[in-house]
């Protein structure tokens, strides 16, 4: 029997959230559907840490009243009461709770591609833009140097496209952070 057989095929948030998938894989909900997540490559799990750490140190030095959060539960507005997604970093302005299951009112969200989970990726920036506290989504490479940005327009909006960066810094100005592209790819084995 595989794994997955204990999988429910529709589940709510709520249902969700005390749902124990009896087997070691880590779950996002996907239109009412779990989906399990494999593990990330070395190079994505250090481009999540060293992010992480880079924007809670930043947020710490300037006492800003937000967290940076790895892999911290979501719920956009489409499909609410059927969708948790998990965005590899979260930057939230609201306090954490303990018990928590997804962040409140997120203004950054972080995902790291990876060339075999690019539709899945894509499918949660596209959910991710229905959040209406959500400000900035950053998506970074994991198989060369470079992100794309999205950044909301003050009248709300959402651009067509994402802006690359492929050197430079990166600016992310819902938190008024910036990073050298070079400087956080420095030690993937990435860097030119």
């Amino acid at each position: 029997m595989s794994a997955f057989a204990k999988v429910p095929v529709w589940m709510s948030v709520a249902q969700f959230l005390v749902w124990d998938s009896g087997d070691p894989y880590r779950y996002e909900l996907v239109d009412g559907e779990p989906h399990a997540m494999a593990p990330a490559s070395s190079v994505h799990g250090y481009l999540q840490a060293e992010l992480g750490r880079l924007i809670n140190n930043h947020l710490r030095s300037r006492n800003l009243p937000c967290d940076a959060i790895a892999n911290p539960g979501v719920i956009p507005n489409f499909l609410p009461e059927h969708n948790v997604r998990v965005p590899d970093l979260g930057v939230t302005r609201s306090p954490v709770r303990p018990g928590q299951a997804a962040i409140v009112d997120p203004v950054l969200l972080v995902e790291i591609l990876s060339p075999s989970n690019q539709a899945k990726t894509w499918a949660n920036v596209r959910a991710y833009t229905s959040i209406p506290s959500v400000q900035e989504i950053l998506i970074l490479r994991s198989d060369r140097v470079g992100a794309e940005l999205l950044q909301r327009a003050p009248i709300g909006a959402w651009p067509d496209r994402t802006t690359p960066i492929t050197d430079g810094m990166l600016d992310l100005q819902s938190i008024d952070f910036r990073v050298a592209l070079a400087e956080l790819y420095a030690r993937t084995g990435l860097a030119q």
